[in-house]
């Protein structure tokens, strides 16, 4: 389970934060809701750059 949350946290974490941008637009929060789906993106293509500059 450890390897598991090691290798892909990234998608994890890009998923918990595309929920918390749709609950925010369920409740009506649509500035917010646009300001948070950026963030999914955002951690997704970090985590490819930091992966690609990897050594090891």
């Amino acid at each position: 389970m450890k390897d598991f949350i090691l290798s892909w946290y990234p998608v994890i974490l890009a998923f918990i934060c595309l929920l918390y941008s749709v609950g925010l637009g369920v409740i009506g929060r649509t500035d917010e809701a646009l300001y948070s789906a950026h963030w999914a993106g955002t951690i997704l293509l970090f985590s490819i750059a930091i992966r690609q500059r990897r050594t090891t």
